[in-house]
């Protein structure tokens, strides 16, 4: 599977993105998806995730209620809405393909993931 995510930009705090991540190469229905980001001088960290019929969704307890993960297997896409954003948002964010995933919270571990997309940059302003 070969991911390509985008969307990303500046925009000012409170303001609103909405990422893509478009697959190529296989379908996505057989997949977990996930989102993960990395802000400059930090760790990678876990932001969204779903199943694999995409029915049910996790998120970092730093974006729940404010980003929001879906998927449409027509278009082999997946994507991140973000709302409310603020400038601790502020990173490299990529998407990622996990064909197999086991363990409690193994969604959140970004090893678990198979295939990955290389990063689009969000920027929020203060």
């Amino acid at each position: 599977v070969q991911l390509q995510a985008s969307g990303g930009g500046l925009v000012q705090a409170g303001g609103s993105l909405r990422l893509s991540c478009a697959a190529s190469g296989r379908t996505i229905i057989t997949y977990r998806m996930g989102w993960f980001r990395q802000a400059p001088g930090k760790e990678r960290e876990f932001v969204a995730a779903d199943s694999w019929s995409g029915g049910t969704t996790y998120y970092a307890d730093s974006v729940k209620g404010r980003f929001t993960i879906s998927r449409d297997n027509a278009k082999n896409t997946v994507y991140l809405q973000m709302n409310s954003l603020k400038p601790e948002d502020t990173a490299a964010y990529s998407c990622a393909a996990a064909l197999h995933c086991s363990g409690s919270g193994c969604y959140a571990r970004g090893y678990e993931y198979n295939y990955w997309g290389q990063g689009t940059l969000v920027t929020v302003s203060s």
